[in-house]
């Protein structure tokens, strides 16, 4: 009698797919959470000195990427080299965008200081939503193609795939909210910054020019913010007037989630929003028989919002007393 040989089912090879999703995922999430934590640490450096969430910080980013595809764009077309039409777009836009911090802070928000706390933050709304119709009307309605300002390369590791300018995202993010870090604890300035944040009378009989610090906190937040601006137009590829909004929500709910006012913590709750969002928007298909896909990934970033707001309401950090900034 023949006996038949059985195959076995490749679980090993099911195994390998599945985890090469994973990882997939997970890489696609640091990246994303590079960005959050970068524009987190806008907000966190506000909140830490002044206790005001600025919620016209995603409006920033987006005029950073916008006016660097303005001039990077005009650039290269006169036959301009991308290296150097990448340089200019880049320091115009941090250039551009620490001015309109400063005049954020000077114009709307100095003479609030000492407002009731609603006062300021209807008026953080309001400058979003002027900042966003002034780009629809300088710019248009219209999606606009980013400029490739970076080498198209793809690499392949342990079954996973990224880009040239994923890798760019994640160690550009890394050095400068090092060097943040290196300011806030290394310097006369940030000192300045972490005793206002504790108390600003003292500080300020203490000799410390207080409108002075509160000014740079907003003008190196909005360098950050144009730095976070180049990544998504070159992650994405594309630029549009209210593409900060959303992601001024997520970066402000990724600084509740690490503790708002605690740097590290907005460094941490940013890449852990991008994880949980990048590894959500893979298995919410699978979770949900095929009811929900991808595309409905923002939704993560507000249940963790919700969540975080009613059961650690101090994000995961807490936030430092007396040295929030």
């Amino acid at each position: 009698m023949k006996r038949h040989r059985k195959v076995p089912f490749p679980y090993a090879a099911v195994d390998a797919y599945k985890m090469d999703i994973f990882l997939q995922q997970i890489i696609n999430g640091l990246v994303q959470g590079s960005i959050y934590a970068l524009v987190a640490l806008g907000y966190t450096m506000v909140y830490g000195i002044m206790g005001l969430n600025n919620f016209a910080h995603g409006e920033v980013v987006m005029i950073g990427t916008l006016v660097t595809l303005t001039v990077a764009g005009a650039l290269i077309s006169a036959g301009m080299p991308v290296a150097f039409a990448a340089l200019a777009g880049i320091s115009v836009s941090v250039l551009v965008c620490m001015a309109l911090g400063w005049g954020l802070e000077r114009v709307a928000y100095r003479p609030l200081r000492n407002a009731p706390r609603l006062t300021p933050l209807i008026t953080a709304i309001g400058m979003s939503i002027i900042l966003q119709n002034l780009a629809m009307i300088v710019w248009g309605r219209n999606y606009m193609t980013f400029p490739p300002l970076f080498p198209k390369m793809n690499f392949e590791l342990a079954g996973t795939h990224f880009s040239a300018v994923q890798v760019m995202i994640v160690l550009v993010s890394a050095i400068t909210m090092g060097s943040l870090i290196l300011l806030i604890y290394r310097t006369k300035l940030g000192m300045a910054m972490r005793a206002t944040a504790q108390n600003p009378a003292v500080a300020s009989l203490m000799g410390v020019n207080i409108n002075r610090v509160i000014a740079a906190a907003f003008v190196i937040g909005s360098a950050l913010a144009a730095v976070a601006g180049i990544m998504v137009g070159s992650y994405y590829e594309i630029a549009h007037y209210q593409m900060g909004f959303m992601l001024g929500l997520k970066a402000f709910t990724a600084a509740v989630l690490g503790g708002i006012g605690n740097l590290a913590g907005a460094m941490i709750g940013g890449v852990l929003l991008g994880l949980i969002e990048a590894l959500g928007a893979g298995y919410i298909g699978d979770l949900t028989g095929g009811f929900l896909g991808s595309h409905y990934q923002d939704i993560f970033a507000f249940i963790v919002l919700i969540g975080v707001l009613m059961f650690k309401p101090s994000g995961l950090f807490g936030e430092k007393s007396g040295d929030r900034a």
